[in-house]
């Protein structure tokens, strides 16, 4: 196992001492084939298990096991990704899996569970303020239509709660985890690999309108930079599942989960909205790393993926 140069930011956690060219390179061909493989296999044996139960196809052509299910195995395929990109950090770039998520070559759960009511306030607020700003600029928001009643709500929510969290965090590691380390491994500074990974994301959403694609890439570039400021993905992550989930709970309310809309739909009310807030959602973030003196650097070297105190001697309040 290679080493990892102490002090390290976390963009570049994957400049190991085994590190060549060609590994970023290799790594992101994992990642790709992995995830192919295992989407092949997952669609495969749910076929196999609709056609023995006798079930129709839905309108992709697919075998299916209701809306609901097929909401479900969507998110699980995109969480998919994370075995691959987890393989890639260690067999690839011969480093701890670990340091995908965070300097101290962990999750820090503590920090995550901090992150989450924040990102929850940060997007009732982006919801609320932009409902009220699309009906006061006479848009239609559906404020008038009828609920889905509480058993939709419910089994929705559920499903929502079980798949949201894997399906978020693997966008996570895989944009601002693999790919902003990956492309951190050959660029010193942090800004093209956050200005690279924000447009992948965009564009793994669709285009959709101007508005949802600008927030989009604004959206990338906040956690981006939230992911090298704090030292992790957990500020990244918690916002992306609470925006993820609130929003889709929203619409099983109203009876819409189901709808082909996505973020890079989004109207310019919300898109408008989004921005002080998510501006505000860094601020915040970025004052209790701060008060908790938050690891930003490796401790280092890290060479397995052993426990690392959660507090080491460089933190935000030490930095130059």
């Amino acid at each position: 196992m290679s080493t990892i140069a102490p002090l390290s930011p976390y963009h570049r956690l994957g400049r190991t001492t085994a590190h060549r060219w060609w590994r970023p390179v290799a790594g992101t061909a994992l990642v790709l084939a992995g995830t192919v493989l295992l989407i092949m296999l997952g669609l495969g044996l749910t076929s196999v298990a609709a056609a023995l139960a006798g079930r129709p196809e839905n309108a992709d052509g697919l075998p299916s096991f209701g809306p609901l299910a097929d909401l479900a195995l969507e998110f699980l395929l995109i969480a998919a990704l994370l075995p691959p990109i987890f393989a890639a950090a260690r067999w690839v770039q011969r480093r701890p899996a670990g340091t995908l998520s965070s300097v101290t070559g962990r999750l820090r759960l503590r920090w995550l569970l901090t992150c989450l009511p924040v990102a929850a306030v940060a997007v009732a607020v982006l919801l609320g303020g932009g409902i009220a700003l699309a009906a006061a600029t006479g848009e239609d928001v559906g404020l008038g239509d009828g609920l889905a009643g509480w058993g939709p709500f419910i089994a929705g929510s559920l499903v929502l709660v079980a798949v949201v969290p894997l399906q978020a965090a693997a966008e996570e590691y895989l944009t601002r985890g693999w790919l902003l380390q990956a492309l951190g491994s050959i660029c010193r500074g942090p800004w093209v690999p956050i200005a690279v990974q924000a447009v992948v994301f965009a564009a793994l959403h669709g285009w959709g309108t101007p508005w949802g694609f600008a927030d989009l890439i604004l959206f990338s570039v906040v956690t981006g930079w939230l992911t090298v400021r704090t030292g992790g993905l957990e500020a990244a992550i918690a916002l992306h599942v609470m925006n993820n989930l609130i929003a889709g709970m929203l619409s099983a309310a109203s009876g819409t989960l189901y709808a082909d809309e996505t973020a890079a739909d989004m109207p310019w009310q919300l898109a408008v909205i989004d921005v002080p807030v998510l501006f505000a959602y860094a601020a915040v973030i970025v004052l209790l790393a701060r008060r908790r003196r938050l690891a930003t650097l490796s401790a280092g070297p890290v060479a397995a993926p052993v426990p690392v105190l959660e507090r080491p001697l460089v933190s935000l309040g030490r930095e130059s």
